[in-house]
């Protein structure tokens, strides 16, 4: 299975076809509105309004399973990041992204290495994944943030020719 075969449900309950995006650039990030990362949400709608025209879009996948920083209800979450951060990018349903009860679409992510050759669970929220045009995915730790010239001229790179 490719990341464009999955879907997932959207905050409101609805279906989010990642076959939708194929042949685009998706930047995947497992976000939470409590964390001390939090301020990455601001960074992560610029980089969406700057490349969406492009062919890009970021979607967040809200988890709770990192000290319980995402502990809202779907209406919660999408109130915080709209108010606070004016985020229009996709948000999904609130998933695990480790153990067993996680999301298909993680599991096949977990298989990527960093830049430090790690794979397999997510070490803490705002961890990424960059999936190029092509089907290609870059993970990044999730220290890099947004603004990361690493992480920019991915996207850059990953965007669809022409």
């Amino acid at each position: 299975m490719t990341f464009f075969q999955h879907t997932i449900n959207r905050l409101d309950g609805s279906v989010l076809d990642l076959a939708a995006y194929e042949g685009q650039a998706v930047l995947i990030v497992n976000v939470a509105s409590k964390c001390g990362l939090s301020l990455q949400y601001e960074g992560l709608q610029k980089l969406h309004e700057r490349y969406a025209e492009q062919g890009f879009t970021v979607v967040g996948v809200p988890c709770n399973q990192f000290m319980g920083q995402e502990p809202g209800s779907p209406t919660e979450i999408a109130a915080f990041c709209d108010s606070t951060y004016g985020v229009t990018f996709p948000l999904t349903e609130k998933v695990e992204v480790n153990g067993e009860g996680r999301h298909p679409l993680y599991a096949e992510l977990t298989l990527v290495a960093d830049a430090e050759g790690r794979d397999g669970d997510i070490q803490w929220n705002f961890e990424k994944f960059l999936v190029a045009s092509d089907g290609t995915v870059t993970r990044f730790a999730p220290g890099v943030t947004p603004e990361d010239e690493s992480l920019v001229a991915a996207v850059e790179a990953a965007l669809p020719a022409g």
